[in-house]
Formats: structure tokens, C-alpha cells, sequence
């Protein structure tokens, strides 16, 4: 085990794979509200994500949103949120996470376009500070410290 990796282990960090995918973004494996899913981890994406098709399946209660959300080529989209889900990384969770709703058709289309699997939604910036990330690209791994309980 390299330094680095000692380090983050000893102040409780866990380590978690990624996948790099055909479109160069990088994947992974989560449970909202103990449901698999397929996500995209997004440095650039404010807040956490998860399609609008995916309500049901994630077991999500939908509010209307007057926010717009915007990116990956598209603009003024409409938003729901969902309150107080919560979110399983391997062993890390969060409880209490708040997570925007918007069509993500846009984003598997691309996806599908490069040969990619589509996705459930968007790990973003909420999740990666939350988690005091670190993100090894080189590994493919992604680095959270373990909450408190």
C-alpha cells in the first residue's frame, strides 16, 4: 500500500472503484434508499443528481423545483428535488440527501451514442465535499471519509 493510500486509510477514508467509460467520464455503483443504480461522477456538477424516470425505482418523493438545471449541451431544464434520501458509496453513507430530479435523457443519448451504458443519475460536488473526496485518477478510485454516526 502506497503512503498516500496508508494516509487516507488511517483518517478513515474508503476507498471506492471506478470505472472509466467509453466517453472518458467515470463511473460507479451506489443505493439510494437501499436501490442499485449506475451513476457519473461529476466534479462539475453542483448537486447530486438522479433522472426523472427513476422516481419510482429509487423509492423517491418528488416536490416541484424552481430551479433550472443546465449542462451537458442543455439549458433551462425543469427540476423536482427529493428530501432526505439516502445515499450508499460501499461503505459510505449519508443520510438526509437532497437530490435533484431532471430529465437526463440528454446526457444517454450521449452515452449511448459512444457505446456507454446508460446511467441513473449524477454523483456531483454535494457528495464529493460532504465526503472530503480525493479522486485518484490514475487507480480509478475514489476516496471518502467514512461519516460519523
Amino acid at each position: 500500500m502506497k503512503r498516500v493510500e496508508k494516509i487516507l486509510k488511517k483518517h478513515k477514508y474508503i476507498s471506492i472503484k471506478l470505472k472509466l467509460i467509453a466517453t472518458n467520464h467515470l463511473e460507479l455503483k451506489a443505493k439510494i434508499n437501499g436501490v442499485k443504480g449506475r451513476f457519473i461522477l461529476d466534479t462539475g456538477a453542483s448537486n447530486s443528481c438522479v433522472g426523472l424516470d427513476a422516481i419510482e425505482n429509487f423509492k423517491l418523493v418528488a416536490k416541484e423545483s424552481e430551479t433550472k438545471a443546465a449542462g451537458a449541451g442543455a439549458t433551462d431544464m425543469e427540476t423536482q428535488i427529493s428530501e432526505s434520501n439516502t445515499l450508499h458509496i460501499n461503505k459510505w453513507k449519508t443520510k438526509k440527501l437532497n437530490l435533484v430530479l431532471f430529465d437526463l435523457s440528454h446526457v444517454n443519448t450521449a452515452l449511448e451514442h459512444h457505446n456507454a451504458k446508460k446511467v441513473d443519475g449524477i454523483i456531483g460536488a454535494d457528495i464529493l465535499q460532504k465526503g472530503k473526496a480525493f479522486i485518484d485518477y490514475n487507480k480509478k478510485l475514489l476516496y471518502l471519509k467514512k461519516t460519523k454516526k
